[in-house]
């Protein structure tokens, strides 16, 4: 009689030792001075240099990355999600003041797909090298029988670090202060399953076919396009100017994530007219007839982070944001009120 094996249960721990050996390189590329040693451990070391800050903070945040995934899954194309899952993390941390120091992820597959693997990594990677923090570590899991094979999911942990006395709160927000507006070229990593939703299902389109009438790639390279990450200029944005308030621009759209950092006695008016939304937005919007409102509860809309400055900054605001990628504009302004959001039509007065 032959006994039972890991590998008979569903397990392969010969293709977890392939997988490991394809990352290691990608994980190597992305480390910071700090760090100590060398990928395999039980887990990762990061020496904090004290000397760089008086009275550091750390700042940490976990995100995923929703339905995106189940797009990558459709298709077959893992190299871009694992950016996207960076760039959920990273990207609440700076909304805190706080620079983005390591990032951790944790992989679950049905089946255990070195290249599979290597390709989500590789991601993960760039989505660190971009963002300036290191890849300490990770965790990949078999799941045999809780996952089919070819499904996964994505989960990351980002530790940043900011001064205590420079950490954001909004408590220094006023009336008059001007809202700047990072544009989103895509939906990012929210809103996936309305869209799926509206586009798949009931627009009954093609991955495979154009994203729209005359669109020069698909609609799966649509939906699976990068998230920007806004981190590193955020960063060189608390160096130049009075950064107030910082929201990122996720589920709950522009309205849902301002509302966040507001203080009650103030309103923030946000003008649509500043900035072009991109034009998968009007097609999920048309083909699914979802209400004005609904759209601007589910998407970004265009504007990925939103950064609130004193009126007296906002060129050099912007000068900054510019020099590091982003045509950044500016897209409202504070006011007086009782912590209320508002988007309105047409341009700024």
């Amino acid at each position: 009689m032959v006994g039972e094996t890991y590998a008979g249960a569903g397990v392969s721990i010969d293709a977890g030792e392939e997988a490991v050996s394809r990352i290691k390189a990608k994980v190597r590329s992305t480390l910071r001075r700090e760090v100590m040693g060398d990928i395999g451990g039980f887990g990762g070391l990061f020496a904090l240099d004290r000397s760089r800050h008086r009275e550091p903070v750390l700042v940490a945040s976990t995100d995923g990355v929703g339905t995106k995934a189940l797009v990558a899954q459709a298709t077959g194309r893992f190299d871009t999600i694992g950016l996207d899952l960076v760039a959920m993390c990273v990207d609440d941390l700076v909304c805190q003041g706080a620079e983005p120091l390591f990032f951790l992820d944790y992989i679950a597959v049905g089946r255990l797909d070195p290249d599979h693997i290597e390709q989500l990594v590789e991601g993960v990677a760039e989505g660190c090298r971009q963002a300036g923090a290191a890849l300490l570590g990770g965790e990949m899991a078999e799941h045999p029988g809780a996952m089919e094979e070819g499904e996964f999911d994505l989960v990351g942990f980002a530790v940043g670090v900011a001064e205590r006395d420079r950490l954001i709160t909004g408590e220094h927000l006023a009336p008059g202060d001007a809202l700047l507006g990072l544009p989103s070229p895509n939906l990012r990593s929210n809103g996936y399953s309305l869209a799926r939703r509206v586009l798949l299902e009931r627009a009954g389109l093609s991955l495979d076919g154009p994203a729209w009438d005359g669109a020069a790639h698909s609609l799966g390279e649509e939906l699976l396009s990068p998230s920007v990450i806004y981190a590193p200029a955020i960063v060189e944005l608390l160096r130049a100017v009075d950064v107030r308030a910082v929201a990122h621009v996720t589920g709950g759209g522009i309205q849902g994530n301002l509302a966040r950092v507001l203080r009650p006695q103030l309103d923030a008016v946000v003008h649509r007219g500043t900035w072009e939304s991109p034009r998968i937005f009007g097609e999920i919007q048309r083909l699914g007839a979802v209400a004005e409102a609904e759209m601007a509860r589910v998407f970004n809309l265009g504007i990925g982070m939103v950064v609130a400055v004193p009126r007296r900054d906002v060129s050099e605001a912007l000068d900054v944001l510019r020099a590091a990628g982003h045509r950044a504009v500016e897209i409202g302004e504070l006011t007086s009120g009782t912590g209320e959001v508002e988007l309105v039509p047409g341009p700024l007065r």
